[in-house]
């Protein structure tokens, strides 16, 4: 049973008619007596509720109702159903453990989507799905690209297999360099629309003017070198998943304009007046704390909520020690297969070596370190002090002089510089633009053009 909870008549008919029509099993009350009478009586599955039952607009009513409603059940999803200018309603209600968050007038798909959600993931928890072990989880799951077999790895891909399935906006949070991409594409491929689109999107090297054109498009003319029709990305990742990267870098004034379109799944091309409807799965992923940057009012609240409905974190590397050789050794073999050389052997002293190491720029440090080694010594097994020589060369900022940068081409030494520059800064962007010289926007083209994960 879904419980309904509104003083309104005509939502209480419109939302009764949606959820049976839908296969549903709806109960309608009026306010809050009627509601806690009957949730003291039965569980429902799920509970849709207005934040206001009176004449007041201040949702003290709802977010009462909503406290009470988690102390008889505290399992059950609250879907709140407010107007847009009351949001800031919503956003309480969501500190007070709500589900999510629906504008009214509200979007009947949009809405049957948040229902289906809630009730997927309230079902999930109810299983108890204990952590996986690595065997099991490459037997029933596409996580090829993800290596290791730690404890903390093995909870993340616990947390994905269980929400994949499911359409929540999925938060990735965690230190620059440990694959938060890898986990948002590991989301796509074990889901619904594993088949449709991925597309990616790096908040971080978007400026204001080109938001707009770059997220939703735009005709023919709509600026002055619109010279053609551009598709954009929310139609390029139409029942698919977007993600996007680099979150807590986006620029405020572009925030409102991002919760628009993931409120009600709507946006509007530039250049054309005509709402277009999208359906998305949103991934989202920053290094950033966004509750500190939600405090300092650089990040919308509204949006936060909106974003975060599941937030997974990922360990550093210095947290997933027992990975390091597995990863090490990986990063070498795909080395050897893209060169068409031997492969090349570890030491047990270099892997000791490796395990050791404090990594703040953590798997894409690692990454570099290895492929550098190997690059440079030109030697078929590497011992610890070869990758010593090249990790104490990157903390002092020197590169090392070596023969085997002789006969390189510009474009393989421009790679190699880049790579340098990101095991200096760690992996911050922004440094490694300042430091060649680059625009941040410049250095994004080379990452691309050279293949080089940008993943946080």
């Amino acid at each position: 049973m879904i419980l309904i909870i509104d003083d309104d008549s005509v939502v209480r008919s419109s939302l009764t008619f949606l959820l049976k029509h839908a296969g549903f099993e709806p109960e309608a009350v009026t306010g809050p007596e009627e509601a806690l009478a009957l949730i003291r009586k039965e569980r429902p599955r799920l509970i849709l509720m207005d934040m206001n039952f009176s004449m007041t607009t201040t949702g003290e009513e709802g977010i009462q109702l909503l406290r009470q409603v988690k102390i008889f059940h505290p399992e059950v999803p609250v879907i709140l159903m407010t107007a847009w200018g009351s949001i800031s309603l919503a956003v309480q209600g969501m500190q007070a453990g709500a589900f999510d968050f629906i504008t009214k007038p509200w979007n009947n798909l949009m809405l049957l989507k948040s229902i289906r959600t809630a009730l997927e993931l309230s079902e999930q928890d109810q299983k108890q799905i204990t952590t996986l072990d690595r065997v099991e989880a490459d037997k029933k799951f596409h996580f090829d690209k993800i290596i290791g077999k730690s404890r903390a790895l093995m909870e993340v891909l616990s947390t994905v297999s269980r929400i994949a399935p499911t359409n929540a906006s999925v938060l990735i949070t965690g230190e620059s360099g440990t694959g938060k991409e890898l986990i948002a594409e590991a989301i796509h491929q074990n889901s619904k629309q594993a088949k449709e689109p991925f597309v990616k999107v790096n908040l971080g090297g978007l400026s204001q003017s080109l938001f707009e054109s770059e997220m939703f498009g735009h005709k023919k003319g709509a600026f002055t070198d619109a010279y053609m029709d551009r598709t954009g990305r929310f139609e390029m990742a139409h029942k698919g998943t977007i993600f996007l990267d680099e979150i807590g870098d986006l620029e405020l004034s572009c925030q409102v304009k991002l919760l628009r379109v993931l409120q009600d799944q709507t946006f509007e091309v530039l250049g054309d007046s005509t709402p277009r409807k999208v359906d998305v799965r949103v991934v989202s992923a920053t290094n950033c704390n966004l509750q500190d940057m939600v405090a300092a009012r650089s990040f919308r609240e509204d949006l936060f909520y909106r974003i975060n409905l599941i937030t997974i974190h990922l360990p550093a590397l210095r947290e997933r020690r027992e990975d390091i050789p597995l990863l090490a050794t990986w990063f070498a073999n795909q080395q050897a297969k893209q060169n068409g050389s031997p492969v090349v052997e570890f030491s047990s002293e270099a892997k000791t070596y490796l395990r050791k190491l404090p990594y703040s720029g953590n798997i894409r440090e690692l990454k570099n370190l290895v492929e550098r080694t190997i690059l440079v010594s030109g030697k078929s097994r590497l011992d610890a002090s070869d990758f010593e020589r090249q990790s104490q060369s990157l903390s002092s900022g020197t590169i090392p002089v070596q023969s085997s940068f002789a006969g390189m081409t510009l474009e393989e030494l421009e790679k190699q510089s880049i790579l340098q520059a990101l095991e200096k800064y760690n992996g911050n962007l922004s440094h490694v633009a300042t430091a060649l010289g680059v625009s941040r926007a410049a250095l994004y083209r080379r990452l691309e053009k050279y293949g080089l994960q940008t993943d946080k």
